[in-house]
């Protein structure tokens, strides 16, 4: 089976999507390189689960093109087979059991693994004869990323379908997820609002807000956008008084200040004599900061 030889698996240009009278995507352009975990990172409703489905070929775009490895995946009988979309509330026909669903998705996906499904269903202690209707949240979250996980489609996308689990078995899917993409190289598209718990597992973020991409970069490449500053205020204003600034935040005759951009030499030295403390930005953090703060002045003062 041929690859893009462009090294991209998913190309989005200039695609707006319009629900009546919302535009829940406003043209945007990104791309999905291939054979990488990307991050599709922003707030509810930022317009995250309007893209992977329009990708997928679930829905179609209002204005713009998308190209899954060099061909457009809407009723795209090439494609489809290639990419697999599981989500939070994935719907199963009614009287299904996890085992139909398998089934179900072992014919749907040519890479389809029943050994890797056997092993996440001990890991999970799903149930099989119980009907996914019937099973707790937290099941049903497990049977959507046991397909997710052994269909090895080229391209796949969780759109949170493991939020329903808990931390220990969401630990366990994050661990075989890893574990298969080493030994089983593809694209895949985490969404999520548990940044930080998917900040070691992503190499690419793709952060969207109102419906517009805001920036996609590595994710070692974002980390260095930004450091907060912690020290007496006159102090750590004097240090940022030529910086943008992320946010702000006055704690007594503390400061604590959030800005975009690494220190310098001289700015270092200044800190040291200042008594100005730096401390790492998460990415959960700059991800909050990137899509909160005042797109006029930069400058979010939070009082505490």
């Amino acid at each position: 089976m041929s690859y893009d030889t462009t090294g991209t698996a998913a190309q989005v240009r200039g695609v707006t999507r319009r629900y009546r009278s919302a535009t829940a995507l406003d043209d945007v352009t990104v791309g999905f390189q291939q054979d990488m975990i990307h991050g599709l990172l922003g707030r509810n409703g930022a317009g995250k689960t309007s893209l992977m489905s329009i990708v997928t070929g679930q829905d179609w775009p209002s204005e713009g093109e998308v190209d899954v490895f060099g061909q457009r995946p809407h009723e795209n009988e090439q494609v489809l087979p290639r990419i697999c979309f599981v989500r939070e509330d994935q719907r199963y026909i009614d009287d299904a059991k996890a085992s139909h669903a398998f089934n179900a998705a072992a014919l749907a996906f040519p890479n389809w693994d029943w050994g890797l499904a056997e092993r996440l269903i001990s890991d999970f202690n799903l149930p099989q004869k119980t009907r996914i209707k019937k099973m707790s949240k937290g099941q049903r979250s497990a049977v959507a990323v046991i397909i997710g996980l052994a269909s090895r489609a080229d391209i796949t996308f969780f759109d949170e379908p493991y939020m329903g689990l808990d931390a220990v078995a969401r630990q366990t899917f994050y661990d075989r997820l890893l574990q298969d993409y080493a030994e089983h190289p593809r694209t895949i598209v985490l969404s999520s609002h548990l940044i930080d718990e998917i900040a070691h597992l992503i190499e690419n973020v793709v952060l969207i807000d109102s419906g517009r991409v805001l920036l996609t970069e590595p994710v070692e490449q974002l980390r260095g956008r930004a450091v907060t500053l912690v020290g007496r205020a006159d102090a750590v204003r004097e240090i940022t008084a030529d910086r943008e600034v992320l946010s702000r935040e006055s704690l007594g005759r503390m400061e604590r200040t959030t800005v975009l951009g690494a220190l310098t030499e001289t700015e270092q030295r200044r800190m040291v004599e200042l008594d100005v403390d730096v401390v790492p930005v998460s990415l959960q953090q700059l991800v909050v900061h990137l899509t909160t703060r005042d797109p006029q002045s930069g400058d979010q003062e939070v009082a505490r």
